[in-house]
């Protein structure tokens, strides 16, 4: 049972579970975020250990993301078009 809720959810293998992705995507790039970044260290410990293991300098780009999007989003704007970058996830295909 818990394989088929997963492979329900998981965008390889679900049309439905892949436009999701994207349209979280997309709102997201608004704020100058990543999917990725979405992932809660206090949630997962497993999160929280490949936090540990990445260089500074891409864990502070990340935290930096976040901290403009809060901004953002409390002064009810979005990021300019020209810093809004193509941020969304690559989906591998198997």
């Amino acid at each position: 049972m818990a394989s088929l809720l997963q492979r329900l959810v998981d965008p390889r293998n679900n049309f439905l579970a892949r436009m999701h992705m994207k349209s979280v995507s997309n709102r997201l790039r608004r704020y100058g975020l990543r999917y990725d970044d979405l992932y809660d260290p206090l949630y997962d410990l497993d999160i929280k250990e490949s936090l540990n293991r990445l260089p500074r300098e891409i864990v502070d780009a990340r935290n930096q993301r976040l901290k403009r999007a809060m901004d953002l989003s409390m002064k009810h704007e979005y990021l300019p078009a020209d810093l809004q970058v193509c941020m969304s996830p690559t989906i591998t295909e198997n």
